[in-house]
């Protein structure tokens, strides 16, 4: 039997892995990191993912990162839950998908939070976090158009890319951000509240301390 270890912090872009894993029915050790307090960046830890990042998936001694490739593979290890498309067109849709939340919506929200990473300047740190802000509400307002049909972001399955979605759901409404999405985004709120009716979702929201889409 494979043994998976899954390395998380709580609200963080690993929540849509951990999210995935919990509905993979696959067997996992969750591992709670307290960013906080500097645990990625443990001697520990960083033998496991030199990047000092979350989240880190252990197969058997192997060690995947990335989110975005810790879901293809978990998905591509349990084909008939159906978490990846098998139609080739819906496939390059949910990379697309992929690719555009890591890229912009990531991106923005690290600047955010993290506007150090971009410049030693501390007096620009707060025209950093605003025109960030600005950017992820545009952004939101652009994910807003493409799940204004309703269902789930591809095809008529519940996938790896509405667990994803959920996690930059979770950082507009949280309080860096403090986005009011029913308001702002209601399509993209409905999206939400549609995957934390599932039972995996609502267990690592509670596993992590999260609060569930209103």
């Amino acid at each position: 039997m494979t043994t998976r270890t899954l390395y998380y912090a709580p609200g963080a872009c690993s929540l849509a892995a951990h999210i995935i894993l919990e509905e993979s029915g696959l067997s996992f050790e969750g591992v709670k990191l307290n960013l906080a307090a500097g645990d990625q960046r443990a001697p520990e830890y960083l033998a496991i993912n030199e990047r000092g990042r979350v989240p880190a998936l252990v197969e058997d001694g192997w060690v995947l990162t990335e989110c975005a490739a810790i879901l293809r593979h978990v998905a591509r290890t349990v084909p008939e839950k159906g978490f990846w498309p098998t139609d080739l067109r819906e496939q390059a849709r949910a990379d697309e998908w992929l690719g555009w939340l890591a890229a912009n919506h990531h991106v923005a929200y690290a600047h955010v939070r993290r506007p150090e990473r971009y410049t030693a300047d501390e007096d620009a740190f707060p025209g950093i976090r605003d025109k960030a802000a600005d950017t992820y509400g545009d952004l939101c307002t652009m994910t807003e158009v493409h799940l204004s049909n309703g269902g789930w972001a591809v095809g008529d399955r519940y996938g790896v890319v509405d667990a994803y979605l959920m996690v930059f759901w979770v950082w507009a409404s949280g309080a860096s951000l403090k986005f009011d999405m029913a308001e702002r985004f209601p399509a993209w709120h409905a999206h939400a509240r549609r995957v934390a009716e599932r039972p995996a979702v609502r267990a690592v929201f509670a596993r992590e301390g999260l609060t569930l889409p209103a």
